[in-house]
């Protein structure tokens, strides 16, 4: 089972928190609050005690985000109940329509197609922008030969082509070995993301791994020096000592050339999307929100991922503000 080094399990949260990313056959939450602060908890804390649940799913490369921000949050509401899944960027945003959720991590922007199922269902929704994510791509520390590709080779090496891809078709001196694909499942944002800036539409490779498990890639490039694959910046930081981070045309994923998009086309922001009328009328989420933005920059940088520039967090709590 993953676990992020920030996290401790103590009874003073009262709470419960299964870790990692899972796919859309399974569901694993992270849940708060199964204890009702008493009258002097309350006034210890210096905060007014909250009752009610909050319900979100989503990206795998949020969750690390967001499962901290709930741990964090359980000590100062520990009778709000936060439970969120983790099925990728497009099986949380089928939840949101289904209106299942209060709230969609998501790792790329909404899908056109997707705000016309909201907007059918009558559910309006705001975005949230919490981190800056590089995608990285990675390959086994065995592998002294591909530790820096271009955008050409990627596409040269993921897309589809009908033929069986070698080290070698990439770099004659490298070696005549076949490749080892690691991908994110399709219903994940990830994938859409690498499919725009790195495939153009085209297929992927049809040999690849595919999972919405990152746990499950990084074991999968780290057992084989074949291997490659991608997934977000915090799975890479969490796991560098058994993996490669390829530079991408010269640049290598860092905080400073995600940040400054430096490390491009692979930097991204990550979002919440979180439903209007929920936040009118579930005091609770409405205070999970706002803790969300108030904290999302430093638990990003404790999970491996980018803070935002500290405005922009502003900006996000002055649009919350402005909806309740």
């Amino acid at each position: 089972m993953k676990k992020w080094k920030y996290l401790t399990m103590t009874a003073a949260l009262g709470s419960a928190l299964v870790l990692g990313a899972c796919g859309s056959d399974e569901t694993k939450e992270t849940e708060t609050g199964t204890e009702p602060a008493t009258g002097s908890d309350a006034a210890e804390q210096g905060t007014a005690q909250l009752t009610g649940s909050v319900a979100g799913d989503g990206s795998s490369t949020v969750a690390p985000i967001t499962e901290g921000l709930v741990e964090e949050y359980a000590a100062a509401q520990p009778d709000v109940q936060v439970s969120v899944g983790v099925s990728g960027t497009g099986g949380g945003f089928e939840k949101f329509i289904a209106g299942e959720t209060d709230f969609s991590n998501a790792s790329r922007p909404i899908k056109e197609e997707e705000a016309a199922k909201l907007k059918e269902a009558g559910i309006d929704y705001t975005e949230f922008q919490i981190a800056f994510d590089g995608l990285t791509v990675v390959v086994n520390p065995e592998n002294d030969w591909a530790t820096e590709l271009t955008v050409d080779q990627l596409k040269q090496l993921w897309i589809e082509d009908g033929t069986t891809k070698k080290w070698s078709d990439i770099d004659p001196s490298w070696p005549d070995e076949e490749v080892v694909f690691y991908s994110p499942g399709t219903d994940s944002g990830t994938y859409d993301y690498f499919d725009e800036v790195i495939l153009d539409g085209a297929d992927l490779v049809k040999n690849a791994t595919l999972s919405e498990d990152d746990n499950v890639l990084v074991q999968g490039v780290a057992g084989d020096k074949n291997a490659i694959g991608f997934f977000g910046y915090a799975y890479y930081t969490e796991n560098q000592d058994k993996l490669t981070a390829v530079s991408v045309d010269g640049v290598a994923p860092t905080n400073e050339t995600i940040e400054s998009g430096e490390y491009t086309p692979l930097s991204r922001p990550l979002f919440v999307y979180a439903k209007n009328s929920a936040l009118q009328e579930n005091e609770a989420f409405y205070d999970f929100m706002k803790f969300t933005l108030e904290n999302a920059g430093s638990m990003a940088e404790a999970v491996g991922y980018v803070k935002l520039p500290d405005e922009l967090y502003q900006e996000g709590l002055t649009t919350l503000e402005g909806l309740k």
